[in-house]
């Protein structure tokens, strides 16, 4: 857009440029470019400003001051090389013949800007310096602030993020889709691209090894826990195991019909692995015996791109698919059902275990979910930071006193990003050209490697700065060490009711103390008489009857029985009279109370209170028997009556 600007040059206001007049350069009309009326520059005829943007957004300002003597219509302005992206342009020439070139910044009040003739004449362009300022013709510093000015308000935490410095390898021939640390020293790394696994010293970022052993794409490779072993898959299904040093294939087992897209080793065993293929079937293998796998489960019902062994057993996996499920297997379980099932909701292409097992994180879609699967899968948080799908996670350590814990997800819109644990807050991120499918990250903390889809590696090597990495992990640490609480100090005695759990711990619900009856109490000091007793004197029928039935059990009630002196055979004849035609008590009482009769008869005959208890006893059986014989005089009425109504 081009605009004329209001000034002594009163003539050129029914110029073509007059239409321009409300455009955003108004506000330079009045203020800005008045000081060049009462100027040296009072020769020049008119000012004329143009500005545009470019392919990426930039802006640039065009600034012409054309003199009477020049030649008119003044010459097109063109895109300027040393245009820049982050703020506007200016340049004023030519005039007379000559003029000079300066390069402005946003921010810089125009107002200011005072230019002599010897200025214009200067053939020289004045440079930008560190404060933002362009040397001693503008005095005045840049709204931007410094880089050291930006670098001091990072946390020391994105600084360490920062401080690796990544590398980028030469393009592969195909996508990335795996990279995986060996658990043992050196840490060399494995990943995957084509037909090929190839293998990269961790520590000087370079080849060691390429594995072209495979008739096509390879997947997922795995270290043992030893380094010495590496196994990945294929395309076509087949499940290969190699020796890291030399290359040479040692297994070869083949029980997948589709692309084994997960390959693992367990955390500590050495004898055995599994893998999961998009046949939608889960194998697990002994290594020594590559021709049939050990157990083979039907373990989803789409294809399986995800998997990761628990942290807390060796026979305990993790899978998941496109059918928006996360499963947990045990491979001591016969059954082929999973021993937890968890619903993603979206096509899981990431699981992975949090350092203490107890915890699953599943990446699907653009959402990442935090399960705890001791508690029988609850769902804790959902992260929805990414714009794309999440494409693979990593756990990462920062060194220092406190060892922290950190998650780390890649996606397709180019974004690493890093989480914490305890509030899963997003405390680091960066861009990259690319799409990204991996991620990997060292054991020695040194070193972060993260693939792309067009094949290119990034190689991220941390800065071994020893002092400044000291000041660091002190700050990242918990802090000084608290002084030693002494029984004088009132928080002596407070301490620990304030502490919060750390990642790792599991709530644990203590089991209530149960409050036991004086008769089990005596049950458990094999005391049966005087638990016989305690029962009877409760008068409670059910811990009673509970209580004889016990000592049938333990067969010690008609040796209670014959131990009773007559007080207690009182209250055992009292509760048998009363409850002894109850339904409920019938067919036990009736049994005990002969037996009672037949044994305690001697006692029974040299006393009168034992015998009003016989007395009543026998009322209450009578009065049974009258209402049982009742009840079978109406039964005979009523059976004819429905064999009638039945027919």
């Amino acid at each position: 857009m081009i605009h004329h600007l209001l000034s002594p040059f009163r003539p050129f206001a029914l110029s073509p440029f007059c239409p321009f007049a409300l455009s955003p350069f108004r506000p330079f009309a009045l203020s800005p470019f008045r000081p060049f009326a009462l100027s040296p520059f009072r020769p020049f005829a008119c000012v004329i400003c143009m500005c545009w943007r470019d392919s990426i957004g930039s802006k640039c300002v065009w600034v012409t001051l054309h003199c009477p003597d020049s030649e008119w219509p003044p010459p097109t302005p063109v895109r300027p090389s040393c245009m820049t992206r982050f703020g506007w342009t200016l340049f004023f020439g030519p005039g007379s013949g000559s003029g000079a070139r300066l390069p402005l910044r946003c921010g810089l009040p125009f107002s200011l800007l005072t230019l002599s003739p010897e200025v214009l004449a200067s053939p020289v362009v004045p440079t930008m310096t560190a404060d933002g300022s362009l040397g001693k013709l503008f005095p005045v510093k840049s709204d931007i602030p410094p880089q050291s000015a930006r670098r001091n308000s990072l946390t020391p935490e994105s600084r360490f993020w920062r401080s690796f410095k990544s590398d980028q390898v030469a393009a592969h021939v195909s996508s990335i889709t795996s990279i995986e640390f060996s658990p043992s020293p050196p840490h060399d790394f494995a990943f995957s691209s084509s037909a090929s696994v190839s293998i990269y010293d961790s520590k000087l970022c370079s080849s060691k090894a390429t594995i072209t052993s495979f008739n096509d794409i390879a997947y997922s490779p795995s270290f043992r826990s030893d380094g010495r072993l590496l196994a990945a898959g294929s395309h076509s299904g087949v499940v290969q195991v190699f020796d890291p040093q030399t290359r040479v294939p040692l297994r070869r087992m083949q029980a997948h019909t589709s692309s084994s897209r997960v390959v693992r080793f367990p955390r500590t065993d050495k004898l055995h692995l599994f893998s999961a293929a998009d046949d939608a079937l889960l194998n697990y293998w002994d290594v020594a015996s590559p021709d049939t796998p050990l157990l083979t489960i039907r373990a989803h019902k789409d294809y399986v791109r995800a998997g990761c062994p628990s942290p807390a057993s060796n026979e305990l996996f993790a899978t998941g698919s496109y059918d928006h499920f996360v499963s947990l297997w045990d491979v001591r379980n016969s059954s082929s059902a999973p021993i937890l099932s968890l619903n993603h909701n979206k096509p899981v292409e990431c699981v992975l275990f949090l350092p203490s097992g107890g915890l699953l994180a599943s990446a699907g879609g653009n959402v990442v979910k935090i399960w705890d699967v001791i508690s029988g899968g609850k769902l804790l948080h959902t992260i929805e930071s990414h714009n794309k799908t999440v494409t693979s996670m990593c756990l990462a350590k920062i060194p220092g006193p406190s060892d922290l814990q950190r998650l780390l997800t890649v996606s397709l819109d180019g974004y690493m990003k890093v989480f914490d644990f305890s509030s899963f807050k997003i405390i680091h991120s960066m861009r990259f050209p690319a799409p990204l499918l991996s991620i990997g990250y060292s054991p020695t903390c040194s070193t972060r490697v993260i693939g792309t889809s067009n094949g290119i590696l990034f190689l991220g090597k941390r800065k071994q700065l020893q002092d400044s990495q000291t000041k660091v992990d002190e700050k990242l640490s918990v802090g000084k060490p608290k002084r030693v609480l002494r029984p004088s100090n009132y928080r002596y005695f407070q301490r620990g009711q304030s502490e919060k759990p750390s990642e790792g711990d599991v709530l644990l619900r203590r089991p209530r103390k149960l409050k036991l009856a004086e008769h089990d109490k005596l049950l458990r000091k094999f005391r049966h008489r005087d638990a016989l007793v305690s029962a009877l004197n409760d008068k409670n029928p059910r811990n009673i009857v509970a209580v004889m039935e016990e000592l049938v059990a333990r067969k010690k009630l008609l040796k209670c029985v014959a131990n009773l002196d007559n007080n207690e055979l009182g209250l055992l004849l009292g509760f048998l009279h009363r409850y002894t035609t109850m339904p409920r008590y019938a067919n036990f009482l009736m049994g005990l109370a002969r037996k009672v009769l037949v044994m305690r008869a001697k006692n029974i005959s040299e006393s009168t209170e034992l015998q009003k208890h016989v007395r009543n006893l026998k009322r209450m059986v009578m009065e049974e028997i009258k209402i049982q014989t009742s009840l079978l005089e109406i039964q005979g009425i009523i059976s004819p009556l429905l064999r009638i109504a039945g027919r």
